[in-house]
């Protein structure tokens, strides 16, 4: 008898140790885990130009003259690079077929143009065929998307995610839609081209007159190479709009004359021809949004742009980076992209917008998730290394952003701007340096580095049809510093300077810092005015203040003078040190950058660091 009963409590055990084991493991299967938000980081490649290793660098000259480089030069190893610098997102540029210089009939591709193309390579932001890629970037033409869907799967596999560009506002004046999907009408199929307006048209016509190509004394159509297409004719009639909204049937030569603008339901006098969001649609989520229109008639390029972002959203494209997205309707971007994020919720959408009046319609009712913070955080940084302006701007630019500060993305590089080191702008990626620290940390939005920046790219090239100061995305070209640190596709900065290598390890302890910090994600608060007004020898351009959270608190100061070191008492205002719970004392405090150590004192509520900065240095303390 006890037998038996001592086998029925062995077995009891055993049951109640099982059922616990089964119930704490459904526990831990449930619990739902706080998912804390780290700053992101997005390298921005110019795909054409990133694996070119030929460093002819003639002036016009031709593909095989230049060289270009392809989807296959992002190796396992160069995305290992890419990400060890600190990098979470990747911005591939120039993906999507556009119209280019280069005969490709023998796979099915049309001749483009040359009078309607700007330089030999081509305009990125002039796609002629939205579901396939560039040809120039692939190995075998023939096979271009599978070459890209490779690189899709290899970033993936390096742990970055990827965007792409979508152009919404205008297409290539020679639009063909060979690769279309199934049921997929092309731009401009089904146009009533009588017309100037129709609410379903996919383009605006000027009736009864024929395009005609722009003239310039000062510019030929490839620098005045004899070519077959060029013959002052580009067979277009009606004419219709240009991308840039001129109505000319002769645009000017300035005008971006490659390409055509896309009719998203606004009547010529500005009016709009569609549903409109309600007020209150400035609070709801993006699956309201996608219910908002669920049932809404459209225009047709609507569709249009919706089935193309989710084709590439279907090959695994994590978002988008949207070209001139202030020239279409925030309605539009509602509809497109909470159709996107109910695909993929965590889809990474950056728009280019440039008018600050427009920044929240098209945060809060176009549901897009970066803007850029052009116009007035670079803008004034620019203002401030050229020696125009004081740094102290930065704190009201910062404040008046401060509802949407999360969604204005940074950056001091990028393919339609003067390089940072070029004369034009910095003069060196050195005196860089602080700009970077405080576009970096000033806010909890995303970083974005252009490809070279880190090693000191200047730009210096004229390509052709892109001049100096800028990295050329028209032309042929090679990238000098960016091709160093490639070293002939080891990826490994064997031919940089040394300052070149010290330039690109000041960028990686920076992003890598960035992408890792609490309080770069939490509270920001200026200490450049109690500074101004009461610290002796703190110079007209030095930059200071703190950002903190829970378990995280920053003191950063920098000075932008490329000329002056300084050396003063950095105070930390009172109710700062209230803020923190700091009581009196001295507290260590270590540099992020560099390692070093210093002191932070306080003394009747009021925090004090001493602080020696050399040109051009930055410090992030912590403790």
């Amino acid at each position: 008898m006890k037998k038996i009963i001592l086998l029925a409590l062995i077995s009891l055990t055993f049951s109640v140790n099982a059922q616990y084991k089964k119930n704490k493991s459904n526990a831990k299967k449930h619990k739902k885990v706080a998912v804390v938000e780290t700053k992101k980081v997005v390298y921005q490649v110019f795909t054409r130009l990133f694996g070119n290793q030929n460093t002819t660098n003639k002036k016009w000259g031709t593909l095989e003259e230049n060289g270009v480089g392809k989807f296959n030069d992002f190796t396992d190893k160069a995305l290992q690079e890419i990400k060890n610098l600190g990098v979470t997102h990747i911005w591939y540029t120039g993906v999507p077929h556009h119209a280019l210089v280069r005969d490709y009939i023998n796979i099915g591709i049309s001749n483009d143009d040359p009078e309607v193309v700007k330089g030999r390579a081509g305009s990125p932001y002039a796609v002629k065929d939205y579901y396939n890629v560039n040809p120039d970037l692939a190995v075998n033409p023939a096979k271009r998307l599978e070459e890209f869907e490779a690189l899709i799967a290899r970033t993936h596999k390096n742990g970055l995610r990827l965007l792409i560009d979508i152009v919404p506002n205008h297409i290539a004046r020679k639009y063909e839609g060979k690769n279309n999907p199934k049921g997929i009408r092309d731009f401009g199929a089904d146009d009533n081209k009588n017309v100037e307006y129709d609410r379903n048209n996919n383009f605006y016509y000027i009736p009864g007159q024929a395009f005609q190509v722009p003239t310039s004394d000062n510019y030929q159509p490839l620098n005045g190479e004899k070519n077959p297409l060029i013959d002052g004719k580009f067979d277009e009639n009606p004419a219709k709009w240009t991308g840039n909204g001129s109505r000319l049937a002769k645009p000017d030569i300035n005008d971006w004359y490659e390409t055509v603008k896309v009719n998203y339901g606004i009547k010529p006098d500005g009016s709009k021809d569609f549903p409109e969001l309600t007020a209150d649609y400035a609070k709801k989520s993006y699956k309201e949004h996608f219910d908002f229109w669920k049932d809404k008639d459209v225009p047709n390029s609507w569709m249009k742009f919706r089935d193309i972002a989710l084709y590439w959203t279907a090959k695994g494209v994590d978002g988008f980076r949207y070209d001139m997205a202030e020239m279409v309707p925030y309605e539009f971007w509602s509809y497109m992209n909470s159709a996107i994020k109910m695909k993929n919720p965590n889809a990474f959408l950056l728009a280019e917008v440039y008018n600050p009046n427009e920044y929240r319609n098209y945060i809060h009712f176009g549901k897009m998730d970066y803007l850029y913070d052009k116009v007035e955080t670079y803008d004034h940084l620019k203002a401030v290394i050229q020696g125009k302006t004081s740094p102290d701007g930065l704190t009201a630019i910062q404040n008046h952003l401060s509802d949407i500060e999360h969604n204005m993305l940074h950056f001091l590089d990028n393919h339609d701007e003067q390089r940072l080191a070029s004369p034009e702008f910095a003069g060196s990626g050195e005196r860089g340096k602080p700009l970077m620290v405080i576009s970096t940390t000033l806010s909890s939005a995303p970083t974005m580095v252009y490809f070279g920046q880190e090693v000191g790219e200047a730009g210096n090239e004229d390509a052709g049809f892109g001049k100096r100061s800028r990295t050329s995305i028209f032309d042929y070209i090679g990238v000098p510093n960016h091709q160093k640190w490639m070293n002939d596709g080891k990826f490994d900065g064997g031919q940089l300077s040394q300052s070149e290598k010290k330039l690109r390890d000041f960028y990686k302890r920076l992003l890598n810092f960035s992408i890792k910090s609490d309080a770069l994600m939490g509270k920001f608060q200026e200490i450049q005015t109690i500074n101004r007004n009461e610290t002796p020898n703190y110079g007209p351009n030095v930059y200071s203040f703190v950002r903190w959270s829970a378990g995280e608190k920053l003191i950063i100061v920098s000075n932008l003078s490329p000329d002056y070191a300084e050396n003063f008492d950095l105070k930390i205002s009172s109710d700062i040190i209230s803020s923190w719970k700091l009581k009196n004392g001295s507290y260590t405090v270590k540099d992020q950058l560099y390692g070093s150590s210093t002191i932070l004192k306080v003394e009747n509520g009021v925090g004090v660091v001493k602080v020696t900065l050399r040109p051009c240095e930055s410090f992030i303390y912590k403790f």
